[in-house]
Formats: C-alpha cells, structure tokens, sequence
C-alpha cells in the first residue's frame, strides 16, 4: 500500500471531479490517498518521499488554476530537488486554445526538473471531445494504480 496525495487545480470543478474518482479508485487498490482540494506546500512535503497525482484544469494562457499557483510557486521556490517523489499527472484542457493542458505540462515539466520520477505518461484530456473528463481518467487511474509499488 502506497501513500498517495492529490493535489488539485480546478476553476469549474471537472478537475475535482476527476480526483474523487481518483480517491476512489486508489483506495480501492488498497492505498493510503489524501484528497487536497486547496492545496498548499505543507500537504504537498508530507508526500515527498511517496507519491503524488497532480490533476489540474489549464486556463487562459496555459495559465495554472488559483487555486494551485501557491503550491506551484512553492515548490518552484522552495523546495528544489525530489529524488524521492513519484508523481503522475492529469491534465484537463481545451484542444481549441493555443495552450491544449499547459498546465499539467508546466507541472510534469517542473517536477521533472527537480529529479523526480513520474508513473506512467501524463494523461491529457480534452474538453471538446469528452465533457465527461472522469470517463477517460477512470481507466488511466486502474492503470496508474497497479504501477505504483508500495
């Protein structure tokens, strides 16, 4: 059984949606998941050495939802390298902007950066052809959980 956060970045509420599948789905695969809707970089630490899913909405620009810019810039700033981290990504996005999913690209690219190890691909889900963005998620979440070593 692994420890796992979700850190969630969502203005409409789709990619909240997403990670209450995705609470329930890894609970289901027996793992420790801690769901955090406004998340910030205290949450974020407790994970450091296990897994964290980041699902997050893209805005504007490729612009990151408010609600998880401080997380963000937090680990940007001060956290640094993750050697320990696992994490995974979904990214929700509109194909008909410029920046498809920019921001759960700009958090692959981060975590990345600092060393750590992502599980599976980023999985990006556009609104234009699923509204429903929990019905493609469900089955990356079964995959994503039966590639996590606890």
């Amino acid at each position: 059984m692994a420890q796992i956060g979700i850190f969630i970045g969502t203005v409409y509420g789709n990619a909240l949606m997403v990670g209450e599948e995705a609470e329930t789905i890894l609970k289901e695969q027996g793992h420790d998941v801690t769901l955090f809707e406004d998340p910030h970089l205290a949450d974020w630490l407790l994970f450091s050495e296990h897994y964290a899913l980041v699902i997050t909405s893209t805005t504007g620009q490729g612009n990151l939802p408010d609600n998880i810019v401080p997380l963000y810039e937090g680990i940007k700033e001060k956290v640094g390298h993750q050697p320990a981290l696992h994490y995974g990504v979904i990214a929700l996005g509109d194909s008909s902007y410029d920046y498809f999913c920019g921001a759960g690209q700009r958090f692959d690219a981060l975590l990345k950066e600092q060393g750590a190890s992502r599980v599976g691909e980023v999985l990006q889900i556009d609104a234009m052809e699923h509204p429903e963005p929990e019905v493609v998620a469900c089955p990356w979440l079964e995959q994503w959980a039966q590639l996590i070593k606890a």
